[in-house]
């Protein structure tokens, strides 16, 4: 794997996440506003709202999808008001980054999506990929599924197999976009325990769901965005119903 300058993943005060005063903004239109949270390595959060409330957005700045342009922000590393156009890739390479819609590749098996992504993060060596490779397929428990395409694997296997792609690097922070958003509840519920049992393994997870019954039977931190706000939320404070 290529060489690259060791970073902390960290601030001073132990955060993985940090926001402070921050404007998050597309164009002219104000999204989110005054976002002031940490998050702390190994924590499981919840990005909760309406549609159009700001969770993708929130996560876009955290990857630099969404310049921060007002307020300062860091994650897993670096600053983000202050970031050049040539440390986004590397920023982006110490995140696992998962979306609803799998974004698997569909003229290629599995093994050779993941072998792509390593391709393409700087990996070289052949016995080194195949070992990442085949570690990842077993975290996820589709290790014997690396000869498959894309279109012979259920809903919840392609987005088991978009999480192994998000763990290749070993992010310390993965950044998940309703990723239960195309599943139904069976599969929802074993793809959370695998996100719960990748957060327990010390990875800090970010998740923005609509699906408030799944924050009810796997508990975690919980942060609302509403009224171009975000807030803190407890669950037993949140009235599931509208927020629908």
């Amino acid at each position: 794997m290529a060489k690259e300058k060791k970073i902390t993943t960290v601030n001073n005060d132990g955060h993985i996440v940090a926001l402070e005063n921050a404007l998050i903004r597309q164009d002219e239109h104000i999204i989110l506003r005054d976002v002031n949270f940490q998050v702390r390595p190994g924590e499981f959060l919840y990005l909760i709202g309406r549609v159009g409330s700001g969770k993708s957005s929130l996560l876009k700045t955290l990857y630099a999808e969404i310049p921060l342009r007002e307020g300062t922000g860091f994650a897993a590393g670096y600053q983000l008001n202050k970031l050049k156009t040539k440390e986004v890739p590397v920023l982006r390479r110490r995140m696992g980054i998962v979306f609803q819609d799998f974004q698997l590749l569909i003229d290629r098996n599995v093994y050779d999506n993941l072998l792509f992504v390593l391709r393409a993060t700087g990996w070289k060596n052949q016995t080194e990929m195949d070992h990442r490779i085949r570690e990842v397929l077993s975290e996820v428990d589709m290790v014997h599924k690396g000869y498959k395409m894309p279109h012979q694997l259920s809903g919840g296997e392609q987005q088991r197999v978009a999480i192994a792609r998000a763990l290749l690097n070993k992010p310390d922070l993965l950044l998940a976009d309703e990723p239960t958003g195309n599943l139904d509840p069976d599969t929802s519920d074993d793809l959370m325990k695998l996100l719960h049992q990748i957060s327990n393994d010390g990875k800090t997870v970010l998740m923005a769901t609509h699906n408030y019954n799944l924050i009810k039977k796997f508990p975690g931190r919980t942060v609302r965005c509403q009224d171009t706000r975000l807030t803190e939320a407890p669950q037993e404070e949140i009235n599931f119903d509208e927020l629908l």
